[in-house]
């Protein structure tokens, strides 16, 4: 580790967040790739959106479990050439999951899923809320 000399102007954590970002491509090497995803909601339903481009959707399965939503797959590789002298590979292949917990009660049974241009996108309908109910004493 090298010394740094500080100045004023100088904001470590800047520096360190560029370390950090540099850093990551190599950290998800390990763990396949993260698909990046899009939650947002309806009046009546809640819609999550997820890049799976080049995922094949057989390969993908969804889950709604306890309040959290999870999505996991696989990519696979379908080329015969191995060797080749790559000067960037940015490309994940591999495996990938996704869990994200919904902000209300679900209607999960009835959720669906379509694939459509690379876009995975998933319709859960939200539970209806319960109703304050008034209990009558009866007298004895």
């Amino acid at each position: 580790m090298s010394l740094i000399k500080w100045t004023p102007l100088f904001n470590p954590f800047e520096e360190m967040d560029r370390n950090l970002s540099e850093l990551a491509p190599l950290m998800r090497d390990n763990e396949g790739f993260v698909p990046a995803i899009d939650m947002y909601e309806q009046a009546d339903a809640f819609i999550v959106e997820a890049q799976l481009a080049g995922i094949d959707p057989e390969q993908v399965s969804i889950a709604i479990d306890d309040g959290v939503l999870s999505i996991k797959g696989t990519s696979e590789k379908k080329s015969e050439v191995d060797e080749k002298n790559y000067y960037r590979k940015e490309i994940r292949r591999g495996s990938f999951y996704r869990s994200l917990p919904l902000p209300a009660q679900v209607l999960g049974d009835e959720a669906k899923a379509e694939a459509k241009g690379g876009v995975l996108t998933i319709s859960i309908p939200k539970a209806k809320k319960a109703e304050p109910k008034q209990i009558k004493i009866n007298k004895a």
